[in-house]
């Protein structure tokens, strides 16, 4: 049985709105300041300063995804290469031509926003700016088939039939999810998935949509630290996400400026 996604109040949706912007606004500091020679641990320290001024806190630091768990160190995530998802910020020089994933979350009146964008340090290379570029337009693709009526393995088909044929695989064990007062919220939003089934789309939902695209095998590992996922094989991986509610009028982007 799916669990019933929670529909979201105007009110809640205001505080939603509210929430993206910061994490937007996160995310066009780091672009700015993204360079070769910076590390990662700079980079939260930068995301730390925006998500402080406008008052809003950080959704990841110290966040624990089940009892027991080590809690998140860092305001972002920092994802390098054949990293995925969940890199730990820190020490880290960031060198030219690294795929530098940035996952990004801010709390503003007890919600949460929540986005990813995948940078190259640098020029990078063609096979780089094809896999960034296919698994930017994945997400728009998603964002298209998230509409009242659908349902989610419509999304799920329409992210994996853009990115397969074109000889890229996607991350299975890791999927975008509902959001709202909680960080992870049902329903979950595989990329992966058979149109018509799963859980309908309503208006009122908040989800992320997150497509993450490897070069090689769509199998993960995650590493002695308890939090970096990365490829099986090392090969590449980039990752985008936008937090978006379900409208009347179609998807609203909560996390674009």
């Amino acid at each position: 049985m799916f669990r019933v996604p929670t529909i979201k109040s105007a009110r809640e949706l205001i505080s939603m709105r509210a929430a993206g912007r910061v994490v937007a606004e996160v995310i066009e500091r780091l672009k700015e300041v993204l360079e070769p020679g910076v590390t990662t641990g700079y980079l939260d320290r930068e995301a730390r300063k925006v998500i402080s001024k406008r008052g809003a806190e950080p959704s990841f630091l110290g966040y624990t995804p089940i009892p027991g768990a080590i809690p998140f160190p860092g305001v972002i995530c920092t994802s390098l290469n054949e990293e995925i998802v969940h890199g730990i910020p820190g020490d880290r020089v960031i060198q030219d031509g690294d795929l530098v994933k940035l996952d990004v979350g801010a709390i503003v009146d007890g919600f949460h926003g929540d986005s990813a964008v995948t940078l190259i340090a640098g020029d990078g290379d063609k096979t780089e700016r094809e896999l960034v570029e296919v698994t930017r337009r994945a997400l728009e693709q998603g964002i298209l088939a998230a509409r009242s009526g659908a349902r989610v393995g419509d999304i799920s088909a329409t992210v994996e039939g853009f990115v397969r044929p074109r000889g890229y695989e996607l991350v299975r064990e890791y999927t975008g999810h509902g959001i709202g007062r909680r960080l992870h919220e049902a329903p979950q939003i595989p990329n992966v998935g058979v149109g018509g089934q799963g859980p309908q789309l309503r208006v009122g939902m908040v989800i992320c949509i997150e497509p993450m695209v490897n070069i090689g095998t769509w199998r993960t590992e995650v590493l002695d630290n308890d939090w970096t996922v990365v490829t099986a094989d090392r090969k590449l991986s980039a990752h985008f996400e936008h937090t978006l509610a379900i409208t009347p009028d179609g998807p609203e982007i909560l996390t674009a400026l």
